[in-house]
């Protein structure tokens, strides 16, 4: 297959490619509502197509914060930003934990653990964005 050099045919073709992947989605999703209605949430949700579903949402909000940080228009505090939003995901790990702890039939071993994920998921895409904006920081993004 030939490299594609003409620019208008490259923005074609990635308007085909996101036309097929809307297509995609749309059936997987149909697909996992049918399961739902026809077994019950709790038996569709084995069905490995969730954990594509989860996957594929992950690595494109992972790839749009990419874009976000280059669009920003004016210069943020990237360790300014990161220690508001660690102490954020710290506050909301904590009040989730302690909810989960003293929930009927919840134990101190379930609210540390929810706790604990809760702040690993709010803090990887936090430390995330704080390394893009760096990067730009160092290269001189935004004047």
């Amino acid at each position: 297959m030939k490299k594609i050099k003409d620019e208008r045919l490259k923005l074609q073709y990635l308007k085909i490619i996101r036309i097929v992947c809307i297509i995609q989605t749309l059936g997987i999703i149909g697909i996992l509502g049918y399961e739902i209605a026809a077994v019950g949430y709790s038996e569709a949700r084995q069905n490995p197509l969730w954990l594509l579903m989860i996957i594929t949402g992950t690595v494109y909000a992972y790839l749009q914060t990419g874009i976000s940080v280059d669009q920003e228009t004016k210069r943020i505090n990237s360790r300014k930003s990161l220690l508001i939003s660690i102490s954020i995901t710290t506050l909301i790990s904590i009040v989730l934990g302690l909810a989960n702890a003293l929930s009927e039939g919840g134990t101190a071993g379930m609210g540390l653990v929810l706790g604990l994920i809760v702040f690993t998921c709010g803090l990887i895409p936090s430390y995330y964005i704080y390394h893009l904006r760096k990067e730009q920081e160092e290269d001189g993004g935004l004047d």
